[in-house]
């Protein structure tokens, strides 16, 4: 298959990835399985290891996918690579605003956490509709970073509730909603 004709069935596979896969991700993380704590302190330690993990998930995805690619000048006009690139930073933004959403619920249950994070929900929800302009390429400077500057806020929100974010990339499957 001839290089432009496999980077377009490419980009329309991830599109189609990206249209059926994301409206399934906006569950949140607090029903189904899983260990259930039995005490306050239980509580408190799954709380913050949730919104480690989710915020970790929520920086890894948005540094390699969107800010990394953005700094390389894979989103202009003409760069090469640039569909494709647009359309996994627009499955990472989606994915990185569901974990986000997901780490501020994880932040409730405790409570230095919760007042740490409580000040950033406004901002979060700021990001709701990035990912679409990542991925139709129409997001600005200022769009990717807003993105870099929550990521930083819910790390440092994180730090000093004693629940440090590392960055943590996801999988492609599980940008997917795989």
């Amino acid at each position: 298959m001839p290089t432009p004709i496999r980077r377009t069935a490419m980009a329309l596979l991830l599109c189609c990835a990206l249209l059926f896969t994301v409206p399934a991700c906006g569950g949140s993380d607090e029903a189904g399985g899983g260990a259930t704590p039995t005490s306050t302190e239980e509580a408190q330690k799954f709380a913050k290891t949730r919104f480690v993990a989710n915020a970790g998930l929520a920086a890894g995805a948005t540094y390699q996918w969107i800010i990394k690619p953005y700094r390389a000048g894979k989103f202009k006009e003409g760069a090469d690579g640039r569909k494709l690139a647009l359309v996994k930073a627009g499955l990472a933004g989606a994915f990185a605003y569901n974990r986000l959403k997901a780490a501020s619920n994880n932040a409730k249950g405790d409570p230095l956490l919760s007042k740490a994070v409580a000040p950033l929900t406004a901002g979060i929800d700021a990001l709701k509709d990035l990912g679409t302009k990542l991925r139709k390429g129409q997001a600005s400077d200022a769009d990717v970073g807003a993105f870099e500057n929550i990521i930083n806020q819910v790390k440092g929100a994180g730090k000093t509730a004693g629940a440090e974010v590392k960055d943590k990339v996801p999988s492609t499957s599980q940008l997917g909603g795989g």
